[in-house]
């Protein structure tokens, strides 16, 4: 007797000659649990089916270390009834040695997918997804800043070469998994991504797994990486597994009645996270600390994944490869890195890295101190439990560069001040050019808050892309997008002017930009094609002066063989004085060296380095010679 049980099988395909030959197939179905599972295709062995707390999955795993692509048939039965199934496992597109992450060389340009751009498929004002679990209603109204808008990826792909005009190199965008939550009373919505309903799906409202893969090969086309946001520290509260856990310890919980739903009546309490990250690597941490930070929920509606259970944790490590294979990205960021378990985030990323030597992954570390980040990369000289991470981002960058914009620099503590003292605590990093550094993101205010004055913009772009950092940018920042969160998060992700079939401009043209802002455009592209083709960046060490009369000077040099012509180092020069001030070209004689002129790398002008120069007040200048 054959009966129709099975629902899902995750994931829905797979790949041969992996470098980890096991394979982890999630079977949903009706009554599942306890089924056997048998196959006759050659070079697949299963070595173990589970069968865990819901009677409604089933975990096969497989050798398929022998196995060519093909179609697989699977299987399954229990207690009078048979199914067969069909299993597609495909060949790679490439050797993951072969595949290659972002590094200090690129520029990455953060956007969110549905505040950007809407695209020739085009979403209406409201929307009906139906889910496995629930019909769920959602509201697309640009007038709400909490509300979808209605961006896609098809929007992104028709502006690439916006980004090939601006000159970055790799673009981040927020996560493009499916979120299938219904909009909130009070004019919510998870437009922003970070809940997901399915790790599997692109969501509908952005466009789908075709569209994905259709926009990471044009920009591919164009020399451009893409990079893709995921979260393996909690999901959507609808998602099917809050409705019928696959196992009582999916989700972390304070207490339970012993259901396997997290239905209000079902008496689901959970325990709030204090936020706080630096209970993770306190040597003196209780335990009560360390338990809300990483069981503790973000907010009642994104549960918290237990990373420790070893099926679920196999499920995320696949989905993540999956995705790269799938639809070829260039690297992940990994959202709330130090919320989840850092051991089992360590297996992940030993696992990725084995798989892909040169692909990246850079994780969100929100504490302002350079220590504490430091701790969190792989090989750190600070911290025996390695976590294989290749990059951290550089939050103690974005608090001091954000603090030092309201001040001016004094001899000791204030304005540049603050950079200086924190790129001083390099050497606690194992990998200071793997670091990514930022002026600000979706998660915090603009640097221009509520002004549009570009001068202090222009001194932390200026340092932001000639440090030794991976340097990212918020979309927008270009044209002098501004806001805070003062009122809520959308008014930092604000739509981007011209995306959007009913705008009344377009930014993306330089008709439809102010003189203000092509003026900002214009001196951010000349120094983000610069520095595009400027190997001191990527390869030259770093020097730095201690803030002399309110000037701090930061140098990168290379040193190569001279050739005639050859520019050998760069000096970012800021004058952190609200007046007029004077560089003293004797102070940075073992850098100047004999070179008598430098140039502007924005201007193209020739600047005498015989004799001391004035700046203007508040000046930017980039040399190199």
């Amino acid at each position: 007797m054959t009966k129709k049980t099975l629902r899902t099988l995750s994931p829905p395909f797979w790949f041969v000659d992996m470098k980890h030959r096991r394979l982890q197939l999630m079977v949903t179905g009706n009554n599942i649990a306890g089924a056997s599972v048998t196959t006759d295709y050659p070079g697949v062995s299963i070595e173990d089916v589970v069968s865990l707390d819901s009677p409604n999955y089933l975990f096969v795993y497989m050798n398929i270390a022998a196995a060519k692509a093909g179609n697989m048939q699977l299987t399954f039965r229990k207690e009078g009834w048979t199914e067969t199934i069909e299993y597609q496992l495909k060949r790679r597109e490439k050797r993951g040695e072969e595949r290659k992450g972002f590094s200090n060389e690129d520029v990455l340009y953060l956007l969110m997918p549905d505040r950007f751009a809407q695209g020739t498929v085009r979403t209406g004002k409201t929307s009906e997804l139906k889910t496995e679990t629930s019909d769920c209603k959602q509201v697309v109204d640009r007038s709400q800043p909490s509300l979808r808008h209605g961006g896609n990826l098809d929007g992104i792909r028709e502006h690439l070469d916006y980004f090939v005009e601006l000159g970055v190199t790799a673009l981040w965008l927020t996560p493009v998994q499916e979120n299938a939550s219904p909009d909130s009373g009070n004019g919510h919505s998870t437009y922003h991504g970070y809940a997901i309903t399915d790790y599997y799906s692109v969501d509908p409202h952005l466009g789908s797994n075709e569209s994905y893969r259709q926009l990471v090969d044009a920009a591919h086309a164009k020399g451009l990486k893409v990079v893709m946001d995921m979260i393996f520290n909690h999901c959507s509260i609808d998602h099917p597994w809050t409705k019928d856990m696959p196992s009582k310890d999916w989700f972390h919980f304070v207490q339970n009645d012993g259901s396997l739903s997290m239905k209000p009546e079902n008496n689901v309490e959970f325990l709030q996270t204090s936020y706080k990250l630096t209970p993770v690597l306190d040597p003196y941490a209780s335990q009560v600390d360390k338990k809300e930070t990483v069981e503790g929920w973000l907010v009642p509606t994104m549960p918290d994944l237990n990373q420790r259970n070893p099926h679920l944790m196999a499920y995320l490590i696949q989905n993540s490869i999956w995705w790269i294979e799938t639809v070829g990205i260039d690297g992940i960021r990994m959202d709330t890195y130090p919320y989840a378990d850092r051991e089992a985030m360590a297996q992940w990323m030993e696992r990725l890295n084995k798989e892909y030597p040169n692909l990246n992954t850079v994780g969100e570390t929100w504490v302002a101190e350079p220590a504490y980040t430091a701790a969190w990369q792989q090989n750190s000289p600070i911290q025996p439990d390695d976590s294989h991470l290749k990059t951290v981002m550089d939050f103690a960058f974005f608090d001091r560069i954000n603090k030092a914009k309201h001040e001016e620099t004094d001899d000791w503590c204030t304005g540049f001040n603050r950079i200086y003292n924190t790129l001083a605590y390099d050497y606690l990093y194992a990998d200071p050019s793997s670091v990514m550094a930022f002026i600000d993101n979706h998660d915090t205010d603009r640097f221009l808050g509520n002004t549009k004055d570009p001068t202090m913009l222009k001194q932390a772009l200026a340092l932001l892309l000639t440090i030794n950092r991976i340097p990212q940018l918020y979309y927008g920042t270009e044209i002098l997008m501004n806001g805070t969160k003062f009122f809520t998060d959308g008014d930092v992700r604000r739509d981007f002017p011209g995306g959007f079939p009913q705008d009344i401009r377009n930014a993306f043209t330089r008709k439809g930009r102010t003189n203000a802002e092509n003026a900002m455009f214009d001196w951010l592209s000349r120094l983000l094609h610069w520095r595009k083709n400027s190997e001191i960046i990527a390869k030259g060490r770093q020097v730095q002066f201690i803030p002399y009369q309110g000037i701090y000077v930061v140098a990168r040099q290379l040193k190569t063989i001279m050739t005639t012509g050859r520019n050998t180092t760069v000096l970012t020069i800021l004058n952190g004085k609200h007046s007029s001030n004077v560089v003293k070209v004797a102070r940075y004689a073992e850098i100047i060296g004999d070179a008598k002129a430098a140039t502007d790398i924005i201007t193209g002008e020739s600047i005498d380095l015989t004799h001391d120069f004035e700046l203007a007040p508040s000046a930017t200048l980039i040399l190199q010679f």
